[in-house]
């Protein structure tokens, strides 16, 4: 398993843990939150969502439908998107999908690190009705994708109380993700091997800021590459987080 992590402490203002965090992953469904952001950006001062939008950007965040995610990327330019959004939130090392594969959101290139600098814009910079809105749909997150697949792994598993999730997960079999390609263009990140993620916020206030991104072996079993990432999220020093005393399965 290869694993980037980054665990940040909001009450200190300090990382805890660093493994990797530089490192660049695809992004899967991560991307969504930059989706999100960049359909948002332009909408003040009310930052009204028309009804149509509110379904899809729910359906989005909470269940990580990649149907909507698809209809923003066409919309919003695709990987304009992740340009606008890398000079708004000053993120470092996320760059857009290969030339050669411009709809490939998933294959959008992130970091653990600037996983924590969007949930940071998020939840001290960002407009208060931008942080409400966005948060209460991770905060939020159904326990299936809606394509089928168990997204309580990670955060979800190894903590209780409060938390919020957007996680991520592409190649494994029967996913509805981009991964599935057979032609797999030439990238930075590997886009060979399936990747599982959970970012989000552990804690009382959102204390925490926890961006766990890891890659599998290709045909590694969806369950087992969940319980690796639940006993991996499971064993990282959070402050605020209180753990289960048996991780969801």
């Amino acid at each position: 398993m290869t694993v980037g992590i980054a665990v940040f402490d909001r009450e200190t203002g300090q990382f805890v843990q660093q493994l990797n965090a530089e490192q660049q992953f695809r992004s899967a469904s991560v991307v969504k939150l930059l989706i999100a952001l960049d359909f948002l950006w332009t909408r003040g001062p009310e930052y009204d969502v028309p009804a149509a939008d509110r379904e899809r950007l729910e359906v989005m965040l909470r269940s990580s439908d990649d149907d909507a995610a698809s209809y923003y990327w066409e919309q919003l330019g695709g990987a304009a998107i992740v340009e606008r959004m890398v000079g708004r939130l000053g993120l470092t090392h996320t760059a857009g999908p290969p030339a050669s594969h411009p709809g490939f959101w998933g294959y959008v290139a992130i970091t653990p690190a600037d996983t924590v600098r969007i949930y940071r814009y998020l939840l001290d910079e960002a407009p208060a009705p931008v942080r409400r809105y966005v948060m209460d749909l991770l905060r939020r997150a159904t326990r299936h994708g809606t394509d089928g697949f168990d997204q309580y792994f990670g955060i979800a598993s190894a903590f209780e109380g409060d938390f919020s999730i957007k996680q991520g997960w592409s190649g494994f079999h029967g996913s509805s993700g981009y991964s599935s390609d057979r032609q797999k263009p030439e990238s930075v990140v590997d886009l060979v091997n399936d990747a599982l993620h959970t970012t989000g916020t552990v804690g009382p206030d959102d204390r925490s800021i926890v961006a766990v991104f890891t890659l599998h072996p290709s045909g590694t079993l969806y369950e087992q590459a969940y319980a690796e990432v639940t006993r991996l999220t499971a064993e990282l020093t959070v402050p605020g987080g209180v753990r289960r005393q048996t991780a969801d399965k």
